[in-house]
């Protein structure tokens, strides 16, 4: 024991103050000890040591507290897990500032804990500490939750700081957040030229093999409805055309390797085509930041009551179907599909079976629409996107070439 502990004082911290000599040793004794212990049991020895030596052990106590938090008797007791992070963020704000591990520590640590606030809808609590968070280095949450408060400009201004220094293997997510809060800020030919860029990266990547083609297909189908949007339909077209060329190819010789899941970005890509056709958010209500990491990202209780709506919404369709109310239903729908491929996709990868009769039935509602031009087309681009996605490549091809044709015609 270090002869500033016989004194009675927290040796590393530069304060003084009185502790249990008994605490202190049975504390030593337990974490020495060989047999097994309990995150309780860790949590007390580390609340006792990290008064004697803050240096050596207030990073282990933020640590175990966050561990503790996560501990399955407390997946149900958000109250008592938002109190445990609460604490581990206060050891962590207490590591001294020259320490080497200190920023990370802090973040994982802020990062639990305004997870748990807005958990219990405490947006304000949970808003300061991803603010706390952005000074720390990690500005990411800030930009989600501006995002869904409907402060796009501010969400992206982040975004834009941060893709500029992102490693390669995040590029896409990076990108295509900055784009999406660039559309929501009305900004849409800035959101255009970011996402046009995002697509030239994918396709030098997926030319030298470094990407799969098909994830090039899903940026070209979404950017043509971007350019669209803009009204620059010549281009709109043109990338319409180059991802059936590209499709061309997934036919006939399939993708030059092995690549993992593309469900991801896909679902991404879904969530932010279809923010224009969301209701208008209650004044003060927060929407979700469509662009948003793997959707993932959104705040727990935006992400709640996003997926809580679907039972609402399939009744609505149930409803307008009956009444043949074809252009509310078909709206209605593609919110529908939306909602229900965020619940598979995070209940399990195999979104193959319960998805695409949806998409199928979208398709069949836009070719009974008379009068709207586009609705087919966008019913049809819907689908090919998810059919290249669970790699159907010949059947997304038909459904792109019908697409083309459709709107080659206007």
């Amino acid at each position: 024991m270090h002869h500033t502990e016989n004194r009675g004082h927290m040796g590393n911290s530069g304060n003084t103050g009185t502790y249990d000599q008994d605490a202190v040793l049975r504390a030593r004794v337990l974490l020495l000890g060989s047999g097994r212990r309990t995150l309780t049991e860790e949590v007390g020895a580390y609340r006792v040591l990290a008064e004697v030596s803050p240096r050596a052990y207030l990073p282990k106590l933020a640590e175990a507290l966050v561990s503790w938090g996560y501990a399955d008797e407390l997946r149900d007791r958000p109250e008592v897990r938002t109190a445990l992070h609460a604490e581990a963020a206060a050891a962590a704000r207490r590591i001294g500032a020259g320490e080497p591990n200190r920023a990370e520590v802090l973040r994982r640590t802020l990062g639990a804990y305004e997870r748990g606030l807005f958990t219990l809808g405490r947006r304000a609590e949970g808003r300061a500490v991803c603010e706390e968070l952005a000074e720390a280095g990690a500005p990411g949450r800030l930009a989600v939750v501006l995002a869904e408060e409907g402060r796009h400009a501010e969400a992206a201004e982040l975004c834009g700081r941060a893709a500029r220094t992102v490693e390669p293997w995040s590029r896409f997510w990076s990108m295509a957040e900055w784009s999406a809060e660039l559309d929501a800020a009305g900004r849409r030919e800035e959101a255009v030229e970011v996402f046009a860029e995002l697509v030239a990266g994918t396709r030098r990547s997926a030319a030298a093999g470094d990407m799969p083609l098909g994830s090039l297909t899903t940026e070209l189908l979404h950017l043509s409805g971007l350019l669209d949007a803009a009204g620059r339909g010549a281009a709109a077209r043109a990338a319409r055309r180059e991802a059936l060329v590209v499709l061309d190819g997934l036919v006939r010789t399939g993708e030059a390797k092995s690549w993992g899941s593309t469900l991801a970005p896909w679902l991404v890509l879904l969530q932010m085509s279809g923010r224009q056709a969301e209701p208008v958010a209650t004044p003060g209500a927060p929407m979700p930041s469509f662009g948003t990491y793997h959707v993932h990202g959104w705040s727990p209780d935006v992400r709640e009551a996003y997926l809580a709506s679907l039972p609402g919404l399939e009744r609505e369709t149930e409803a307008l179907r009956a009444e043949g109310r074809l252009p509310e239903l078909l709206a209605a729908h593609r919110r529908l599909i939306r909602r229900a491929a965020l619940r598979w996709e995070s209940r399990t990868w195999h979104v193959e079976e319960p998805l695409r009769p949806l998409f199928d039935e979208g398709v069949a509602l836009a070719r009974r629409l008379p009068g709207d031009r586009r609705a087919l087309p966008e019913a049809l681009t819907d689908r090919a996107a998810f059919l290249v996605a669970t790699r159907h490549h010949a059947e997304a091809r038909a459904d792109l070439a019908e697409a083309v044709d459709l709107l080659d015609r206007f």
